[in-house]
């Protein structure tokens, strides 16, 4: 596959998925962050995404639970590079009876490579740092040039 480089917009759209165990440790984060999140564009799977709406005053666009597809929402959005930050607290102790959701979504965050933070640690140095509200460069997949040398 060939790579090409992209500029990744100074305003990020994030996504925001937690596992049931840790749902309360990401809503925690975002009334942390709540000020430096709110300029951003936020997606959220379903139930996180209600739940960070009760509890915060962050605008964002939930859409369906985890189990039932919105990993694989998320994992769509990431592939048609309309998402640039995956914040996933996700609960290394349990089972997921969507674990190969779970699995592809992390897949695709590495494919399209685009930060991923799995709990309040890598989240915290991920929305620090400067590049977080600032334009750069980052590779993706040239998808459009693998089609064409398949297609000639």
């Amino acid at each position: 596959m060939q790579y090409k480089t992209i500029k990744s917009a100074k305003t990020k759209s994030v996504a925001l998925v937690a596992h049931d165990n840790m749902k309360n440790n990401l809503i925690k984060w975002c009334q942390t962050y709540e000020s430096t999140l709110t300029p951003h564009k936020l997606f959220a799977t379903g139930t996180t995404g209600t739940l960070i709406s009760k509890h915060t005053k962050l605008n964002l666009q939930a859409l369906i639970s985890g189990p039932l597809g919105g990993d694989q929402q998320i994992g769509a959005l990431i592939t048609e590079q309309k998402i640039d930050v995956l914040i996933f607290f996700w609960d290394p102790l349990e089972a997921q009876p969507h674990d190969p959701d779970v699995k592809a979504l992390l897949r695709l965050a590495a494919v399209w490579n685009i930060p991923v933070a799995c709990n309040n640690a890598s989240a915290d140095l991920l929305i620090t740092s400067k590049l977080f509200g600032d334009s750069y460069d980052r590779y993706v997949p040239d998808y459009e040039r693998y089609i064409k040398e398949r297609t000639q």
